[in-house]
């Protein structure tokens, strides 16, 4: 079973960032997928670096997307963006190391704000937007 799956409550109706937003969590389903399969360490350390990279990219587009219009809640959308992206880096020194790193808390941590985020501060943005 995916950690995430793709709910209409995610569209923030702008179809390249719906597919941008799919195409992240296929990548964490992967990563987690990975988790349980027995000499998989390395595939797992190679996917967190890609969903690090592939969502700072995503974040950087959206915050200049963000700087180009004005938009009102800047601040407070990118430091969302910051706060996932230590999450990232935390969860993948701690698969690194191996010391604390919990897969439930993985799981938990992501999901948690990927649903929160798309649903909240991102439909706000795209929706602002129109």
């Amino acid at each position: 079973m995916p950690l995430l799956e793709w709910r209409a409550a995610f569209s923030v109706g702008v179809p390249e960032v719906d597919h941008e937003h799919r195409e992240l969590i296929d990548l964490i389903n992967a990563a987690h997928a990975k988790l349980g399969e027995t000499g998989a360490q390395h595939l797992v350390a190679d996917f967190l670096g890609e969903i690090h990279a592939r969502v700072s990219s995503h974040f950087a587009l959206e915050e200049k997307l963000m700087r180009v219009q004005g938009y009102d809640e800047y601040e407070g959308h990118k430091a969302d963006h910051e706060r996932l992206l230590d999450e990232i880096r935390d969860i993948m020194d701690a698969y690194e190391d191996r010391a604390g790193f919990d897969e439930n808390a993985f799981a938990g941590r992501l999901e948690v704000w990927f649903t929160e985020h798309f649903r909240t501060k991102d439909a706000r943005f795209h929706r602002q937007r129109r």
